[in-house]
């Protein structure tokens, strides 16, 4: 089993750990507009640069691209049809979903939510 940091909310342990989903337009990292890196809050490894943030309009944190080999994926059909979700590698906690709507070079959104981002200004 992975270990889970202590100083989680109960609801960043929900969403990482049973994978439910924030409300839309609830985080405040939707507005985040600073030069940096994006971490996980469980395991603080970093995942995404703040260059490829982008508003997508979903109300979640998206990102064209991921840092390489951080991200462990699966189909899930919680909602009746197929998703690609995406799990931390290190910590296995679970981040969101990767759509094929996002803006070029590659065409990917990975729809992360917020609570379970660190934000680490450069």
């Amino acid at each position: 089993m992975k270990k889970i940091n202590s100083k989680l909310s109960s609801e960043q342990k929900l969403i990482l750990f049973e994978e439910a989903t924030e409300r839309p337009g609830s985080s405040i990292l939707n507005d985040e507009k600073r030069e940096g890196s994006y971490h996980c809050v469980n395991c603080d490894v970093k995942l995404f640069d703040s260059s490829s943030k982008y508003e997508s309009g979903s109300g979640w944190p998206s990102f064209y691209d991921s840092l390489p080999n951080v991200f462990e994926t699966k189909t899930d059909h919680h909602i009746g049809y197929s998703r690609t979700e995406y799990h931390c590698k290190k910590c296995g906690g679970h981040h969101g979903h990767i759509f094929e709507d996002g803006p070029k070079p590659t065409g990917k959104r990975y729809c992360n939510n917020g609570l379970c981002l660190v934000f680490k200004k450069k």
